[in-house]
């Protein structure tokens, strides 16, 4: 990126960096808290939830299991980053029948009076710190408090290697106004809520007793009691359509809406998957708590299960060294075959941890231990 980039896009740089990329680099020593098996012995897991233990409202539990992580064998949209296949074993767990709502988040800024990342001055001080040395700094017209938002009027686009053509910064864009000022969420209690940082999603789960889901549990989740599936559904990709919102047409300048909804759509318009979790592939992506290693799997004893595995123990990525990035799953409406195909359960992107933008939200989940130390 030149500098006259960095001035006219500097947000674009801190969000989008690697949102869309697929390249691979030197591997990363194993998690080191991730516990292997003998392979001679099935994995000590906690497989079905206590009769004594009350499943939250609102959410499900998702059975032990050990299940198929990565590309599948069959996956023709499958990426470097997504490979080697292994194994993974992990306990049972919580976990929200949907995204976080509107509705819910605004209960928690109600009662915390808590203000998003979004929502806050820029500080140039701080931000220079994850920018190359020497970077101008903006007009202060530019580092104005706002969130990243897709370009519905994009008509054409000269290269689909440059996403700055269909993202744009938009000032005031938080979660009240997904697509800035004079936007709201008036009616709109059952949509995911969007233009939250990692940090946001954070103080949203101590104020509930929640916690992010690994990237592993995700996987699991959406298996439902599946181990080895591409989809939320299986394997057919004929029914994407009417399982999941994505993009549908000419990405990113004309969406069809075969399946009824031309961005983003209220939670649980679409099936459910086999335990019934909605919106696990498609909608709007969803944060993990795992930070992103480009070739986390590569570095991966693939011969032995491993264990509730919580991701790499060191951030990588070449595209993007200045920021720490998190693992984000499931894809979004965005999605689509001739792009990113990210609708896919294998699926891994990773975005910074200050970055928001209106197709990135989030379900929380519970371990069996935080149900138990609040009663």
């Amino acid at each position: 990126m030149n500098t006259k980039f960095l001035l006219k896009n500097v947000f674009l740089l801190l969000a989008l960096i690697l949102v869309f990329s697929c390249k691979n680099e030197k591997p990363l020593e194993n998690n080191s808290t991730s516990k292997n098996t003998n392979k001679e012995n099935e994995p000590s897991i906690l497989v079905e939830k206590p009769n004594n233990i009350e499943t939250p409202k609102g959410m499900v539990w998702v059975k032990g299991k050990t299940f198929t992580q990565g590309a599948k064998a069959t996956d023709n949209f499958a990426m470097p980053r997504e490979k080697p296949t292994h194994q993974v074993s992990v306990d049972g767990f919580f976990i929200d029948v949907t995204e976080v709502t509107n509705k819910q988040f605004k209960a928690f800024v109600n009662a915390t009076k808590y203000i998003t990342v979004a929502e806050r001055p820029i500080d140039w001080e701080v931000m220079k710190k994850e920018l190359p040395e020497g970077t101008p700094k903006p007009h202060d017209s530019v580092l104005q408090p706002g969130s990243l938002v897709f370009n519905k009027e994009v008509n054409a686009v000269v290269s689909m290697n440059n996403y700055t053509q269909w993202w744009t910064w938009k000032t005031g864009a938080n979660w009240k106004q997904p697509y800035g000022k004079g936007s709201s969420i008036k009616g709109k209690n059952n949509y995911p809520v969007v233009h939250v940082a990692f940090e946001d999603a954070l103080a949203y789960c101590k104020w509930a007793n929640r916690r992010l889901p690994t990237e592993a549990e995700w996987e699991s989740a959406a298996q439902g009691d599946n181990t080895n599936a591409i989809f939320t559904w299986g394997n057919n990709t004929e029914v994407l359509n009417n399982n999941a919102n994505t993009w549908q047409g000419k990405f990113p300048t004309y969406n069809e809406s075969t399946d009824g909804y031309r961005y983003i759509a209220p939670t649980k318009s679409y099936p459910a998957n086999s335990i019934g979790l909605y919106d696990m592939l498609g909608n709007v992506w969803e944060w993990t708590s795992d930070v992103y290693n480009a070739n986390y799997y590569k570095d991966l004893d693939t011969s032995i299960p491993t264990i509730n595995p919580t991701g790499a123990t060191e951030y990588y990525n070449p595209q993007n060294p200045y920021q720490i990035e998190m693992v984000m799953k499931g894809g979004s409406y965005l999605c689509h075959d001739s792009y990113c195909a990210s609708f896919r359960i294998s699926a891994r992107m990773s975005t910074s941890r200050d970055s928001g933008s209106d197709h990135l939200g989030f379900r929380t989940v519970a371990s069996l231990n935080m149900i138990e130390n609040k009663k």
